[in-house]
């Protein structure tokens, strides 16, 4: 099924880490007018360019000035094993997991930023914590270090509580990626630092849970943190895939009027009933998010808000 548009990625920010959409590795062409990024490219409706850091996403966390401290102990009581010292490349393959015995890879923030950038060989709990189930991680959602088991990590944290609930890796390979769950789909995102089954959804129904945004990754839509905080309003400038509000989604700046960014929140919109498009002006149109006869069952009438192309 071919998009129109191409899109942005997950990073973390203000309260979570957030997304960044791809761009340079879209899987087809997406709606004109949707933002993608460096990182690897989702895609949306036609004539889309590339924002800065598309298909990457942010959390909710805030930066941290450095490394967690991998030795810790949780507030749960959960003790870890100490990470044996790595190799002068730290980087690990999420897909092999080819970490030593007792640790586990993970994708983190290596600059103390708020987005997932790179994969680590952290500590194992002793008694980790199993998919779908809470989780709690040191330092903060960008960290890597956290109480789930293999193949899984801390998501959606809470960055007040460090709380979250873990979800699982795609298993597989990126070039056939599987999710065990049939109503998850495998987003890769970030430049395939995160390889994650995340709940599908559609932008034009409520789906999502509390917090979260249907936001566009790879070739469909899945569930992601709402990372905007205060911001994400159509208009506003945006950066990665997960920080417009519910609804919204990136656009890139030429497709929005009066945008100050490279990137700003536009609504998502029914072809049968574009008048949600009138809040950025008169001359937005509703435009068909897929290729005649490309759309999935249910998302037929899917379309972006955008100026004409």
């Amino acid at each position: 099924m071919a998009m129109r548009w191409t899109w942005m990625a997950m990073v973390v920010v203000g309260c979570g880490p957030a997304v960044a959409t791809d761009g340079d590795s879209s899987t087809g062409d997406a709606p004109p007018g949707t933002n993608t990024s460096a990182d690897p490219v989702t895609t949306g409706p036609p004539g889309t360019s590339s924002p800065p850091n598309p298909t990457t996403f942010t959390s909710t966390d805030t930066a941290t000035d450095g490394p967690a401290d991998e030795s810790a102990t949780l507030d749960t009581g959960v003790d870890f094993i100490m990470v044996p010292d790595q190799d002068d490349d730290p980087w690990c393959d999420l897909w092999d997991d080819d970490c030593p015995r007792g640790t586990k890879c993970m994708p983190f923030a290596n600059d103390g930023g708020s987005a997932w950038n790179a994969t680590k060989c952290t500590p194992l709990a002793g008694d980790p914590r199993g998919v779908g189930e809470p989780c709690t991680v040191v330092g903060s959602g960008v960290s890597g270090v956290d109480d789930c088991e293999a193949h899984a990590m801390c998501w959606n944290v809470d960055p007040e509580t460090n709380m979250g609930e873990c979800v699982a890796f795609c298993t597989g390979s990126e070039a056939n990626p599987v999710c065990e769950d049939e109503t998850s789909q495998c987003a890769l995102t970030s430049e395939g630092v995160l390889i994650l089954c995340l709940p599908i959804c559609n932008p034009l129904e409520a789906d999502c849970s509390e917090g979260e945004v249907c936001a566009p990754i790879n070739d469909s839509f899945s569930c992601a943190p709402d990372s905007g905080g205060d911001t994400g309003a159509a208009g506003d400038v945006c950066e990665f895939v997960n920080v417009c509000d519910p609804g919204l989604f990136c656009a890139d700046a030429e497709n929005v009027p009066e945008c100050a960014g490279s990137a700003c929140c536009a609504p998502f919109c029914d072809l049968g009933d574009p008048s949600v498009c009138e809040v950025l002006g008169p001359e937005v149109g509703c435009q068909p998010w897929y290729e005649p006869g490309q759309a999935p069952p249910g998302f037929e009438t899917l379309g972006a808000c955008l100026l004409p192309q």
